[in-house]
Order: C-alpha cells, then sequence, then structure tokens
C-alpha cells in the first residue's frame, strides 16, 4: 500500500479540485492519505514569485480555467466573494480539529467546502464561527502550538522542495497540481517508468538562459 502526503492550502482552488478528484482518481488502489496543511504564501516568498492572483490576466485566467475544471470533473466550485484572501484562520483551525500537523479528509473536505462552494466570503467571522462550531476543535486555533505546527507543516515542505499546492508525496516523489493526478495513479500502480531514467533525467536538463543574463531583444 502506498503512502501518500497531502500538501494543501484551503486559498488554492487547484488543491481543492485535486482533494475532491482524488478517491475517484485511485478508485481501486490500496493507499493512505495524510493531509497536510501548510501556507502557500510562504512557498511564494520562498522562491521570490507572486501568486497567480497577483498578476494581471493571469489572475482571470485562472479563476476561468478552474471553473471549467469544476464543471468538466463533475466537481461543484464557486468563486469565494473576494480572492486571494488569508487563509491563516482556516488553516490553524483545520489542525486545532487534527494532530501532529495532519487533518482527517472530513476536516479538510468541511473547510475547503465552506471556502469553494456558495461563493461567500470565505473569512467572513459569522461564518468562521459557524464553522468552528460544526469541527468542534479539541485544540485553540489560536494556541502557539497549533501554530508552531502550520510552521513545521511549511518548513518540513518546502525542504522536501514543495513549490505550491496541492502537492502530492509518495516515496520522496513530487506531484504538483491538480493536472498531476493521472500521474500520481500510475505511481501508486507501480509504473516503472516513475522514479526511472527519464524521470531522473528531467531534473539535469541544462538551463541555457536565465532572465538575470538574458540578452535584450
Amino acid at each position: 500500500m502506498k503512502h501518500i502526503t497531502f500538501y494543501l492550502d484551503f486559498i488554492s482552488p487547484y488543491a481543492y479540485l485535486a482533494f475532491e478528484k482524488l478517491p475517484q482518481a485511485l478508485e481501486g488502489l490500496s493507499y493512505s492519505v495524510d493531509y497536510r496543511p501548510v501556507l502557500f504564501a510562504a512557498f511564494l516568498k520562498a522562491n521570490g514569485q507572486l501568486g497567480p492572483a497577483e498578476i494581471p490576466g493571469k489572475r482571470e485566467w485562472t479563476y476561468r480555467q478552474v471553473l471549467w475544471a469544476g464543471r468538466a470533473n463533475g466537481i461543484d466550485i464557486r468563486m469565494p466573494a473576494a480572492h486571494p484572501f488569508n487563509p491563516l484562520a482556516l488553516l490553524r483551525l483545520a489542525l486545532a480539529c487534527g494532530e501532529k500537523g495532519t487533518i482527517n479528509r472530513h476536516v479538510a473536505e468541511s473547510v475547503f467546502r465552506h471556502v469553494w462552494r456558495g461563493g461567500e466570503d470565505a473569512t467572513d467571522a459569522q461564518r468562521l464561527d459557524a464553522l468552528k462550531q460544526q469541527l468542534q476543535p479539541k485544540r485553540d486555533p489560536a494556541g502557539e502550538d497549533v501554530k508552531a505546527e502550520l510552521k513545521s507543516n511549511t518548513d518540513e515542505a518546502l525542504a522536501r522542495g514543495v513549490f505550491g499546492v496541492p502537492t502530492l508525496d509518495i516515496d520522496g516523489k513530487l506531484f504538483w497540481g491538480f493536472d498531476s493526478l493521472p500521474m500520481v495513479r500510475a505511481c501508486v500502480e507501480g509504473d516503472a517508468w516513475i522514479g526511472g531514467d527519464e524521470w531522473n533525467a528531467a531534473a539535469n536538463v541544462a538551463a541555457a538562459v536565465g532572465r538575470v543574463n538574458r540578452p535584450a531583444a
């Protein structure tokens, strides 16, 4: 049986889509999953990047594309009233319901659907309080232990080479994005190509030019 570590941030529509699709994508296979909340913004900062929703043009395309992807895959998705938003309260609430940095599927589902169904404000105080009452966390979401778990999850993910969400880690191999689910299935099935010569060679492709030294047009 393969074990999957699923790194997620509730701010990401692609993480939501991958979460919803995962059971169907791996139907009939034997696997287990740890769902680990992380702070996507920390990945962007560590790599000196902007998020898709921070880039004009890409922002609008991303929203249209994820809505289309939901429609094409039979996944109920609506944009929240405002995006991007600060996901810290949601991440900490989820972790307060779990232990050792992981949450169960019910908690992840409840928080994802709070954000990505209904088109409402994901951080509205009354809605957050209602979600907290629904989930009945075992710990205080504002507690230092919960904050430390989120930081530890995020730091661990960065150390493993995670740069975005969703990322699924199987035996140290990282699969990024909603569209990686067919590769995830192949890995769980034991496809020898994954981890083979071509897989490994992809990490050694030379870069002929970079933005810092690219010649002027």
